[in-house]
């Protein structure tokens, strides 16, 4: 991985994405120090123009970007780093700087709650109590769920018929966890039957 930070004083743009949804959530500037430090301690660092000085981004707000992966362009002087953010990223509150959460890529959103729920048994939640009745009453929701999203297909209240399709894919998801997959898998499947 080796960056051409000879452009532009030393410095290269930073893309920052979130590791779920895959939206853009910021755009920063790092020099090599930067980089290094955002490689080993896996929290992501910028170079401040204003400041003229490392800032680790939440350093003040406890807002950190946690890296998950590292990519350079093409021509080795753009940065993408896949980040989980702690909480809202924008200094003005906005989740990003670009904007609200969007929601596209919020099923993957959901699919981290559904496992947070199971994997620390939140007694108080709807998933985990689901989860606990077993592989056979998972499946059975999601027919159910699937039933119920056919019959609304063939009538005229579309406000049903999408509330039916959010039930099977939020169950569908619970049994995903219960069989131990990921949505990921699912998609890596379609994606290599797209011709």
């Amino acid at each position: 991985m080796k960056i051409d930070f000879s452009k532009d004083n030393g410095l290269v743009p930073v893309v920052i994405q979130d590791n779920r949804t895959l939206q853009v959530l910021m755009l920063g500037y790092m020099n090599e120090e930067a980089f290094e430090k955002t490689k080993k301690e896996g929290i992501v660092t910028f170079f401040s123009r204003s400041k003229n000085r490392l800032w680790t981004k939440g350093e003040e707000s406890g807002n950190f970007l946690t890296v998950k992966s590292i990519d350079i362009d093409c021509d080795q002087d753009t940065i993408l780093i896949k980040a989980v953010p702690k909480n809202v990223v924008c200094h003005t509150g906005s989740f990003s700087c670009f904007g609200e959460k969007s929601t596209k890529g919020f099923l993957y959103e959901l699919e981290e709650k559904i496992s947070q729920r199971i994997d620390t048994k939140a007694e108080d939640s709807y998933t985990y109590s689901l989860y606990q009745r077993g592989i056979n009453k998972m499946a059975q929701k999601v027919g159910e769920e699937a039933v119920e999203l056919v019959i609304e297909a063939k009538d005229s209240n579309d406000d049903l018929f999408k509330n039916e399709a959010a039930d099977l894919l939020y169950h569908f998801l619970i049994l995903l966890k219960a069989k131990g997959f990921s949505m990921e898998e699912i998609e890596e499947i379609l994606k290599s039957r797209n011709k």
